[in-house]
């Protein structure tokens, strides 16, 4: 059985894949760009770092366009990140011969996250399952899980390279004369996973 599970490279996103492997799934790791910038590359090196099969999936421009204009018109990021999720989601789950779909997101989220009314929506339009490993798992319980599993690196936003939604959307409002830290908040930490910590 075959899931195609987005994937950042992050903490969220690796423990989800390891819990997919364990659960019996072939997992394909996805990441989406909008051809801005070539950060996906920094998830593909995790995804070879983990033996895991990568791919990438390019979005519209106008869809990261859209996100910035809400981002500017919000003040804050959170209607973007959850637009693009969205978006993302239904890209993969369109794409030919695509019968699972995943995501890193957790029970303790809110953006991005996927209520039930949405979960169940893309499931039917699609006619995909739509798999969140995480959705249980608090903050403590995920810690102490990829503390054990991987090497993580986690710094500021800024200046982490990473892979996720949020490095192009910054990229854009740059372009656009915005500062990012006038949407974003000004201390956000992320991490990346940099290999196993012992290989299992």
């Amino acid at each position: 059985m075959k899931v195609h599970h987005l994937y950042s490279g992050g903490k969220d996103s690796s423990l989800s894949a390891w819990i997919l492997t364990r659960l019996g799934y072939e997992v394909r790791l996805v990441t989406v760009s909008f051809g801005l910038l070539d950060n996906w590359s920094f998830a593909r090196e995790t995804a070879e770092r983990l033996g895991f099969e990568h791919q990438v999936v390019y979005l519209p421009r106008e869809i990261l366009e859209k996100a910035a204009d809400m981002a500017i018109k919000d003040g804050h990021p959170n209607n973007a990140i959850q637009f693009i999720h969205e978006r993302a989601l239904e890209a993969v789950a369109s794409m030919p011969e695509v019968e699972r779909v995943s995501d890193g997101t957790r029970r303790d989220d809110r953006v991005p996250f996927l209520d039930l009314p949405k979960a169940r929506s893309l499931e039917d339009r699609f006619n995909v399952a739509y798999i969140r490993p995480l959705l249980g798992l608090g903050y403590k319980t995920i810690r102490e899980l990829t503390e054990e599993l991987f090497i993580v690196e986690i710094r500021e936003s800024e200046e982490l390279e990473k892979a996720d939604y949020e490095v192009e959307l910054r990229y854009l409002l740059r372009e656009r004369g915005v500062d990012p830290l006038e949407i974003f908040p000004k201390r956000h930490y992320q991490s990346r996973v940099l290999g196993w910590r012992e290989k299992t």
